[in-house]
């Protein structure tokens, strides 16, 4: 089955994200209206240096926790960068680190059933010091995860971009 968007209006429209309204006409004449939030897209980044993977814990509001353990990551916001780019610019702003060497993993949509976010995962690897100015509110603490810990973090983590970038490294990686 088909669909072709046929209108579209914006609701709201905020500092991160905006949302709008979709009418979609299916193959079969059938209409429905869709609310999506769009979103820029964003990065997360498996960064390790062969004994221990690099990732940081953070206060996540929205879902009442209050200190997730999550790989390093951000949107995609500065015109004209590309994910690889981000990546790179979040990796220094979160972690204080760069890397020699990148890889693109995958990319994926987060909740596809709302929102358009796609989610670009990296490896990066021959880690060195790099400093990077930080967004003033962020509250970042840094971990050390050493890499004989990482089937513990996965089972006991409860964030998709964390879990989709340490499988894959699992999976592909190691």
């Amino acid at each position: 089955m088909t669909f072709e968007r046929v209108d579209s209006r914006t609701e709201w429209e905020g500092r991160i994200a905006r949302v709008r309204v979709d009418t979609v006409r299916f193959d079969d004449g059938e209409e429905a209206e869709r609310e999506v939030v769009e979103h820029p897209g964003a990065v997360a980044i498996v960064a390790h240096d062969g004994e221990r993977l690099w990732m940081v814990r953070q206060p996540r509001e929205p879902v009442g926790e209050q200190g997730l353990l999550e790989l390093p990551a951000g949107k995609l916001e500065e015109e004209g960068e590309d994910a690889e780019t981000t990546a790179k610019r979040e990796l220094a702003e979160e972690i204080g680190k760069g890397a020699r060497t990148w890889q693109r993993l995958t990319s994926f949509y987060t909740t596809p059933g709302f929102a358009d976010e796609e989610m670009h995962v990296y490896l990066a690897t021959d880690l060195y010091d790099e400093e990077a100015e930080s967004e003033e509110n962020e509250r970042i603490e840094i971990v050390e995860v050493p890499l004989d810990d990482l089937d513990d973090v996965i089972r006991e983590n409860r964030d998709s971009k964390t879990l989709v970038g340490l499988l894959w490294f699992r999976s592909y990686c190691r």
